[in-house]
């Protein structure tokens, strides 16, 4: 019996007095040889979240289904009154041998290559397509209707060229950045996303231990699949993490969350601006969710007629009203850093400085929410043209389409601090730590040997001369207004 189980009686319950209990007002299942009983859930939507998956196998075991997308420790929301005991081992069916043939037919659909035969990000996320179920690769490729707005973010690291210089001593090559205060073995961190339990049953955990042993800064997703307090406690002890936050309409569920991240040692709050309602992602929504429940957020994904969009369904909770002046009150209640992301114009980067945050993501949501918005890059060369005094006074960031080390030269020598990795690591994760792990070091080999076919051995001395930026200057803006359209709307004559 799991650790998550600790709390059952010491009565035991036969196999075939669980089977009747099958309705939504009086259910009995099992988890683990556990017997739990879930009675008028309209009145409990906590533990209702939790028993969500519970519904489904009621009356039978759901150890195997309720292990896929829950955290252990979730379990335990259920009340003492509801644990009726262990399973009788006596009832329990003998679990028959089976033929070749039956167990081939429950191979996954492709056996993963070797570790260490993936060379490149792209190679995991070729893994992923044809290991994860449709459903978890649905839900972290898919991007905004059209994929406009995705693909733009690929294409745009393409068409920025660099300028090597030669005939330099480039043996060793530094690769160190701080970001925030916190020191990082490279230029980069992995930007938040959701429920990584779907791509391991570590999930989250793993990629911290992962982080940690590569020095990497890891945002912990609102939507993670472990409670904030285990993920944390899987890393090692001063290590750095950030808290990715999507308010919550409940607003003082929101200020217990951040009062918790500052109770275990978190260092950030990265509030996500871009996605007050979730983007249309219909790859998504074209493939049925199961019940899946984030464990920070409590956010559950079910099906609507609309479809089986984990991102949309599990948004719900998120707090569409705020706005600028609520920064002060994140900011009082975390007493933390705050970084503002999904920055996506050089006017919000000047009011995200003039309203004293301490970093900016400029972001895209990786494509996923409004299609056919400008990638980070081009946003990031737009705040040289109109604002260039905000890269004195705030750490920027980009995410959006990285996956090769020139990428992350490019946005470094162009003026970010710092570049967020999305869906790599979870394509990673696939493999577990380990995979994680090597991921990171694909990308740092990457960079540093860009770095010196480029002709600096540290990466601090990047510079934008060092980029032709002249297949993107078309794209630029440099004001609020339209260069030569001068109508205007009713509203604002």
């Amino acid at each position: 019996m799991r650790t998550y189980v600790s709390i059952i009686s010491q009565k035991t319950v036969g196999l075939q007095s669980t089977a009747k209990y099958t309705t939504y007002r009086h259910l009995i299942t099992q988890v683990d040889r556990a017997v739990r009983q879930c009675r008028d859930q309209t009145t409990n939507l906590r533990a209702a979240k939790v028993a969500i998956v519970i519904l489904k196998y009621a009356g039978r075991d759901a150890t195997a289904a309720f292990d896929e997308i829950h955290a252990p420790g979730i379990v335990k929301a259920l009340s003492t009154e509801q644990n009726m005991g262990s399973i009788n081992p006596d009832t329990l069916p003998q679990q028959e041998e089976q033929s070749i043939e039956q167990a081939n037919q429950l191979l996954p659909k492709a056996a993963k290559p070797d570790l260490y035969s993936l060379i490149s990000v792209h190679d995991f996320e070729d893994v992923a397509r044809e290991t994860f179920t449709p459903k978890t690769y649905a839900f972290y490729s898919s991007a905004a209707t059209d994929l406009v707005s995705h693909q733009a973010n690929l294409m745009c690291h393409r068409k920025l060229l660099l300028r090597p210089r030669v005939l330099r001593d480039v043996r060793e090559a530094k690769l160190g950045r701080t970001i925030l205060g916190c020191k990082s073995s490279a230029p980069f961190f992995f930007s938040p996303a959701a429920m990584a339990k779907l791509a391991h049953p570590e999930g989250e955990m793993a990629v911290a231990r992962a982080c940690h042993n590569e020095q990497i800064v890891q945002i912990i997703s609102s939507n993670s699949s472990y409670p904030l307090a285990d993920i944390v406690s899987a890393g090692a002890q001063d290590q750095p993490f950030f808290l990715q936050l999507y308010v919550n309409s409940e607003r003082q569920k929101t200020e217990q969350l951040l009062r918790h991240a500052k109770d275990l040692g978190v260092k950030a709050v990265v509030v996500t601006v871009d996605a007050p309602v979730p983007g249309k992602r219909e790859a998504d929504e074209r493939i049925a969710a199961e019940n899946i429940a984030a464990a920070i957020s409590g956010a559950v994904a079910t099906n609507d007629k609309r479809g089986g969009g984990l991102g949309r369904v599990m948004a719900k909770y998120i707090d569409a009203s705020l706005s600028w002046s609520d920064l002060a009150w994140i900011k009082e209640v975390s007493g933390m850093p705050i970084v503002l992301k999904g920055i996506q114009t050089a006017a919000d980067a000047q009011k995200a400085a003039d309203h004293g945050v301490e970093a900016i993501l400029l972001s895209n949501h990786g494509g996923r929410s409004l299609d056919t918005t400008q990638p980070a890059m081009v946003t990031l060369l737009e705040m040289h043209k109109s604002c260039p005094v905000v890269f004195q006074r705030l750490e920027v960031y980009v995410d959006g389409g990285f996956t090769r080390g020139t990428d992350i030269l490019k946005a470094i020598a162009l003026g970010a601090t710092a570049v967020g990795i999305g869906r790599p690591w979870l394509y990673a994760l696939g493999y577990g730590q380990e995979g994680v792990e090597h991921m990171i070091d694909i990308l740092k080999d990457e960079l540093s040997t860009s770095m010196k076919l480029s002709g600096i051995t540290d990466v601090d001395d990047a510079h934008p001369g060092m980029v032709n930026t002249a297949l993107l200057e078309p794209l630029i803006r440099s004001s609020e207004t339209h260069p030569w359209i001068s109508w205007k709307p009713r509203a604002r004559m």
